[in-house]
C-alpha cells in the first residue's frame, strides 16, 4: 500500500508559503501525502494544519472531508486557505 501520490499542488501555494515563511512560519509541505492537506505551519508556538484551495468554489475531496472531520473530532483545527491575506488571518497578522 502506497501512501504516496502524485500530488497537484494548487497554483497560489507557492506564493502563500512564501509570505508564511516572510513572517517568520516554518512551512513543510505533506500535499504528497493521500488524504492529508497541504502543509503543517508552525508559528509562535502553534502548529496549523492547512490546505491551500485556488478558488472559493474549489471542494475538498472526500478524503480531504474525511481528515477535516477526523482532526476536528479530537480538537485539531482544519483550516482552508485561499490567498496570502487568509494565511495571515489565519496567523492573526492581519
Amino acid at each position: 500500500m502506497s501512501f504516496r501520490r502524485k500530488a497537484k499542488v494548487d497554483k497560489n501555494q507557492a506564493e502563500i508559503v512564501e509570505a508564511l515563511r516572510k513572517v517568520g512560519a516554518v512551512v513543510k509541505h505533506v500535499h504528497q501525502l493521500k488524504n492529508l492537506f497541504d502543509i503543517l505551519v508552525f508559528y509562535r508556538g502553534e502548529t496549523y494544519c492547512v490546505e491551500i484551495k485556488s478558488s472559493r468554489k474549489s471542494k475538498l475531496s472526500p478524503g480531504e472531508q474525511e481528515c477535516k472531520q477526523e482532526l476536528e473530532s479530537v480538537g485539531v483545527a482544519y483550516w482552508i486557505i485561499y490567498d496570502v491575506d487568509d494565511a495571515m488571518r489565519m496567523l492573526k497578522i492581519r
